[in-house]
C-alpha cells in the first residue's frame, strides 16, 4: 500500500467516524459542496462499506450505489464538436420515462446519495425532468443536473427548477462572446444563455431560494483560454454562486482544440509534449458506486461507455439487484481489478491517464462566491 493510499484510508476513517456519531455526511463532487444532515444509519453504514470496499474491489459489491448518473434525455439541441451525440453516438435515442425514474429511486433510493441528472444529450428536454427530481428529493437524494442553458429562459423553467427542489446546476458556457461560444456550442446562441442564467438568478431571488447551486462551467480551450482572466468578473456580474474551469477530454478527436497553457490540459505529457502519461494504477469507482443509466433503462458501467460496449443489464427486463450482483457486472469488476487496462473503455478513459482523475483533478479551477447553506 502506497502512501497516498494510507492517507485515504486514514482520512475516510475520520470522516465514517464523525458520520456515525453525527449523522452528517459531507460530500463533492466536481468540486460542488453537499452536506446531508440526519442521515440514516443504514444509509452511512453502506456508504462506509462502499468507500472500503473500493480498496479491496470485490467482484461482488458489499453495498449498493451511493450515486448513481442518470440520462433523462439522449437527444440534444446542439452539435458540440467533439461530443458522441454531434459524431455519431451508436444507440437509439430518447427521453426516459418517468415511471422507469420513480421505479429505480424505489429500489435503491434508501441507498443513493446523490444523483447526477445528466449523461449523454440535453436533460431540460425531458419534459418529466422536473418530476423526476422532486421525486428523487422527497426520499432525500440530493439532485445535481448539467445544461447548456438554451432553453432555460423558455417558459417557466427556470421557476420550476427551482420549485423541483433541484441542489445544483452546472451551466455549460465555454465562450464570452458568440464568436468563441459557438466554436465548440455548435447551434448554439450565447444571449440564449445568458437570458437562461439571468432568469434563474433572478428567480432564486424572487423566491428567496438558496437552491440550486449555480455552478458556471468553463471548459478551456486553446481558442477560449485567454477569456480565463475576464470569468471572475463575469461570473459575479451574473450573480451565480460558483464558476469552476474544466480540462478538455479530447476524446482522440480534438487535440487542436487543446489549451497552451499545460496549467488548462488535463493529461499530464511527456517530454514530446503529445504523449499522454499513462497511470500504472487506475483511481476510477464507478463499479462499486456509481452506474450509470441510460433513458431506455439500459445499465453501463459508467458514462464513457456511450456505445454501450459493456451492457450490464436492463431495468426493463430485471430488478437493479439482479444487475448490481448479476455475472456481466461480477465479470467487469474482476476484470478491472486483474487488468483494467484490457477493458477498452477503460484503457482510453480520462481515469487512464496522469491529470485525468473524474474525481479530483478534472476541475482545474474552483471559485466560490454565494454558496448556499447545505
Amino acid at each position: 500500500m502506497n502512501i497516498a493510499m494510507l492517507q485515504d484510508l486514514t482520512s475516510g476513517s475520520y470522516k465514517a467516524t464523525s458520520a456515525l456519531l453525527t449523522k452528517r455526511v459531507d460530500l463533492q463532487c466536481d468540486r460542488m459542496p453537499f452536506r446531508f444532515e440526519n442521515v440514516p444509519l443504514r444509509k452511512i453504514l453502506n456508504w462506509i462499506l462502499v468507500e472500503a470496499s473500493i480498496y479491496v474491489r470485490p467482484e461482488r459489491p458489499w453495498g449498493w450505489p451511493t450515486h448513481l448518473q442518470i440520462e433523462p434525455d439522449s437527444r440534444c439541441n446542439l452539435r458540440c464538436v467533439i461530443c458522441p451525440v454531434t459524431t455519431g453516438m451508436e444507440r437509439p435515442t430518447g427521453s426516459m420515462s418517468l415511471e422507469m425514474f420513480k421505479n429505480l429511486i424505489d429500489q435503491v433510493g434508501d441507498y443513493v446519495f446523490l444523483i447526477l441528472l445528466w449523461d449523454w444529450g440535453e436533460p431540460l428536454m425531458n419534459p418529466s425532468i422536473f418530476d423526476m427530481i422532486s421525486y428523487a428529493r422527497e426520499r432525500g437524494i440530493k439532485v445535481a443536473c448539467s445544461t447548456n442553458a438554451q432553453l432555460l429562459a423558455q417558459d417557466n423553467r427556470a421557476e420550476m427548477l427551482i420549485r423541483s427542489g433541484l441542489d445544483a446546476l452546472i451551466i455549460a458556457m465555454d465562450g464570452i462572446t458568440q464568436d468563441t461560444y459557438h466554436r465548440y456550442r455548435r447551434s448554439g446562441s450565447l444571449e440564449s444563455l445568458l437570458e437562461g442564467v439571468q432568469r434563474i438568478v433572478a428567480k432564486k431571488r424572487e423566491l428567496r431560494s438558496e437552491r440550486p447551486l449555480l455552478n458556471l462551467r468553463f471548459l478551456l480551450m486553446g481558442h477560449n483560454e485567454h477569456e480565463v482572466p475576464h470569468l471572475d468578473d463575469l461570473a459575479r456580474s451574473l450573480g451565480v454562486d460558483m464558476l469552476s474551469l474544466k480540462t478538455l477530454n479530447p476524446y482522440g478527436l480534438g487535440k487542436d482544440l487543446l489549451p497552451q497553457s499545460p496549467d488548462y490540459r488535463r493529461f499530464k505529457y511527456a517530454s514530446d509534449g503529445g504523449t499522454p502519461l499513462r497511470r500504472r494504477r487506475n483511481p476510477c469507482k464507478n463499479l462499486w458506486n456509481t452506474p450509470a443509466i441510460h433513458w431506455d433503462g439500459t445499465v453501463a458501467p459508467c458514462t464513457f461507455d456511450y456505445d454501450e460496449q459493456y451492457v450490464l443489464g436492463n431495468l426493463r427486463a430485471d430488478p437493479f439487484a439482479a444487475i448490481w450482483h448479476g455475472a456481466e457486472y461480477r465479470r467487469l469488476r474482476r476484470q478491472f481489478r486483474s487488468d483494467w487496462e484490457r477493458i477498452e473503455i477503460c484503457n482510453r478513459c480520462s481515469f487512464a491517464y496522469k491529470g485525468g482523475s473524474c474525481i479530483d483533478e478534472i476541475i482545474t479551477e474552483a471559485h466560490y462566491f454565494n454558496l448556499p447553506r447545505p
